[in-house]
């Protein structure tokens, strides 16, 4: 009779039938050696990165008292994130957490708590500032730059997601130049896309770069979607801030326009004697607007505003401030193969 096939099933078993020398050798494969390296500088960019903000994440919740209502009953509840971005005490956080609150209430990374005062509130871009009072030095975050963020580069999303404090999620930075409608109706320009996984109780929550600095504030994502999520663009949020610190809100110059970041070629810049490498195309002219009387049209470029470059939409936005309302200004329009110099006044934006 023929001997029965005898397969072995034991690890252990198998192992014992093998010689020393067909056993792996780490040091012989150089690619397992340097994935594991690789995995490990990733770990650690990360915990560096983590360990700059961790502190001066909060989590925020929120009463709002609803009309007709005195009692604890006719109080409605929230929650989301925030961070300090100044050792006295100023956080930032998203405009639809804290909106129509009646009590703000702060959790530190330590455990302690405490009420918070709105300074200011702008549903326009989704942000508002929050202060707790405090004696003592607190920790904050680095404000970064996010003119400089390049499509693929580590993004790191801090949090407290369905209420679970200082939760972590890691993505990349899919898109830049994004636009996203606000609760106000508004659109907010040059918003970040990331695939940093985000859910409610992010909202207001920073998002940052592999060195630790915020580059964006955590927004919105869309429902039903696999990793799309939004933040707001953390230059964006330093305009907000200043403007919120001076005068308790953002007043912006309107001219009735919609328009997008478009890179201008070399060819442009040279025939134009441009220094700037892009500027923003007119998507929409709204009719009777500022814009429209001016003669601005849809698919002009608009490279300066009283001589200063426009080279995104979010830069046409800082240009457009408060001191600009009401007054005349020149803007410079490419139109085709023709420069051509505009005279308009903005008016102050509706809130």
């Amino acid at each position: 009779m023929g001997s029965r096939p005898r397969f072995i099933d034991n690890l252990s078993e198998a192992a014992q039938g093998r010689d020393d020398r067909d056993r792996p050798n780490p040091a012989s494969n150089p690619a397992a050696s340097d994935d594991a390296a690789l995995l490990d500088a990733y770990s650690r960019t990360v915990i560096g990165a983590l360990e700059r903000v961790q502190q001066a994440v909060v989590f925020i919740s929120v009463e709002r008292h609803l009309p007709g209502r005195q009692n604890a009953r006719g109080a409605r509840g929230g929650t989301g994130s925030g961070f300090l971005f100044t050792p006295d005490g100023y956080l930032l956080t998203n405009s639809h957490v804290v909106h129509g609150a009646t009590h703000l209430r702060v959790t530190l990374a330590d455990g302690t708590e405490h009420d918070a005062d709105l300074i200011g509130d702008d549903p326009g871009s989704d942000l508002a500032v929050l202060r707790i009072g405090t004696t003592e030095a607190l920790p904050h975050v680095e404000l970064g730059d996010s003119g400089k963020l390049r499509v693929g580069q580590i993004a790191i999303a801090v949090g407290n997601p369905l209420g679970l404090a200082q939760t972590v999620t890691t993505g990349v930075v899919s898109a830049l130049g994004r636009s996203l409608r606000s609760t106000s109706g508004r659109m907010i320009y040059d918003v970040i896309q990331t695939d940093a996984a985000l859910n409610p109780g992010n909202s207001g929550g920073p998002l940052i770069n592999s060195a630790g600095q915020v580059i964006g504030v955590n927004t919105a994502i869309i429902p039903g979607a696999q990793a799309i999520c939004f933040a707001t663009a953390i230059d964006t949020a330093k305009w907000v801030i200043m403007q919120l610190f001076a005068h308790g809100r953002v007043r912006r110059a309107y001219i009735g326009v919609a328009g997008t970041t478009v890179p201008l070629s070399r060819r442009a810049q040279r025939y134009f004697a441009l220094e700037s490498t892009s500027a923003v195309r007119v998507m929409e002219v709204v009719k009777g607007s500022p814009a429209s009387l001016a003669g601005l049209r849809t698919d002009d470029t608009i490279a300066a505003i009283d001589g200063i470059a426009v080279e995104s939409v979010d830069s046409l936005q800082r240009v457009l401030d408060a001191s600009r309302i009401d007054k005349a200004v020149a803007i410079d329009v490419l139109r085709g193969a023709q420069r051509v110099a505009l005279t308009l006044t903005p008016v102050e934006q509706a809130s």
